[in-house]
């Protein structure tokens, strides 16, 4: 769903586990990591949407997780003008998207890339719950942040001063579904 100013309507998925660490996951085939995220269909909620995505990139189900909290309100995001597909109609110029922080109880054997026929992810981490908003693609970075922020009180998360930056490639850090 694309509203009249442009914005597709999506949702996000942070994923925390008993540590406070957050589930990151890289994109089949590239090097790129991001949180588990989709667009909103028409006759559904957020929270329905939030669902779906999170079965459809994860594998997880609603039994496999707690639903913390959200938003309050949709984040926006503006895409650099080299994505924005300009033969598309409805003209689509970003993403707006409501944050949903979920906490994980289940097994990461439950954990299924293959849940679909097209997956999203290859891989996953567990990650410093600040981590994504310094490594995520530079567009999507400030709407990271904003959507970490409001959430962080909500697992008891403070912002760190000077985040450290783990080193990729941690031997026992990285796992494959």
């Amino acid at each position: 769903m694309i509203d009249q100013n442009g914005y597709r309507a999506n949702v996000g998925i942070i994923l925390t586990n008993q540590d406070r660490k957050v589930f990151w996951a890289k994109r089949i085939g590239q090097n790129a990591w991001q949180f588990p995220q989709g667009g909103v269909d028409a006759a559904e909620t957020p929270e329905e949407a939030m669902y779906r995505e999170l079965r459809e990139e994860t594998g997880l189900l609603p039994e496999h997780v707690d639903v913390v909290g959200c938003t309050r309100r949709w984040l926006h995001y503006d895409l650099p003008k080299k994505y924005v597909r300009k033969e598309q109609k409805p003209l689509c110029i970003g993403q707006k998207q409501i944050w949903f922080l979920l906490r994980f109880v289940g097994d990461e054997s439950d954990v299924d890339f293959s849940a679909t026929n097209h997956p999203e992810f290859d891989q996953f981490e567990w990650v410093d719950y600040w981590q994504p908003s310094r490594e995520v693609i530079y567009f999507k970075r400030d709407v990271y942040r904003r959507a970490l922020k409001e959430l962080a009180p909500l697992v008891g998360v403070k912002m760190a001063r000077h985040p450290s930056r783990r080193r990729r490639g941690v031997p026992g850090r990285s796992r494959r579904a």
